[in-house]
Formats: C-alpha cells, structure tokens, sequence
C-alpha cells in the first residue's frame, strides 16, 4: 500500500481519496461567495452613507412586491411543519429626465402610494428616505 492512498489502491481508492478536495473545494467556494456578498454589502452601505441626500420631483411608475414563503418541517411530525413568509415592497419612481430608480420601502408607505402620483422624491445613493405627494 502506497502511502499516498490510504483505501489500499485502484479507482476505488482514488475515488476516496478524491472526496475531501472536493469537500474542501466546495467550502471554500461557499465561503468566497459569502465573504464576497459581504464586501458588495459594505461597499454599498458606505457609498451611501457617503451620497448626498436629493430630492427631486418624480411620478410614481410601477409598484410590486415580492412574496417569500418558508417551510419549515420539523422531522417526521407533520403537525409541527409551518409555514412563513415575507414581502419586500418595491416602487418605481421617474424623473423628469426619464429615468426610473426602483426602491424597496415599508409596506405602509407602499400602500399610500398609487400608480401616477406626482411628487417630491427623498433619496440617498439606494436609499429611499420619503415621498411627498404635490397636489395638481
């Protein structure tokens, strides 16, 4: 038995041996693309953190929200399972010079807006801060 395989030789023995680089691989994967997220993530907070705070007349374009559901199983009995979910609201704004930011924002101020408002938009880099209706 060679002491570079330790499962005693052929493709048998190669295929274990191969298992804990893949294993590796796969960690090290997962673990870039969380730290990556992260950066992108601080990156942006910092950005707009360090943008201007504007406001500018805008039109209410679109809205949606986006609907998350999570089961949640607890083993073999299924009068434990549950469900959950969550919304995040978007609205899509236009400025006068025709271009549209989208901003996610509370449910609440999602459901006072309607679709043609005119207003006052308050933003900061990707952060939506208000709208203020103008009566036409």
């Amino acid at each position: 038995m060679s002491p570079y395989d330790p499962f005693g030789g052929g493709a048998f023995g190669a295929a274990f041996s191969i298992i804990p680089v893949i294993v590796i691989i796969g960690f090290v994967l997962v673990f870039g693309m969380i730290l990556v997220s992260a950066v992108r993530g601080a990156a942006q907070w910092n950005k707009n953190n360090h943008s201007p705070v504007l406001t500018v007349d805008a039109v209410v374009r679109s809205k949606r929200a986006d609907v998350s559901v999570h089961h949640h199983h607890n083993g073999d009995n299924m009068a434990m399972d549950h469900t959950t979910s969550s919304t995040t609201y978007y609205v899509t704004f236009e400025v006068p010079s025709g271009d549209r930011m989208e901003f996610s924002m509370s449910g609440a101020e999602y459901g006072q807006l309607v679709e043609g408002d005119q207003g006052r938009l308050t933003f900061q880099g990707t952060r939506y801060k208000g709208f203020a209706r103008t009566l036409n």
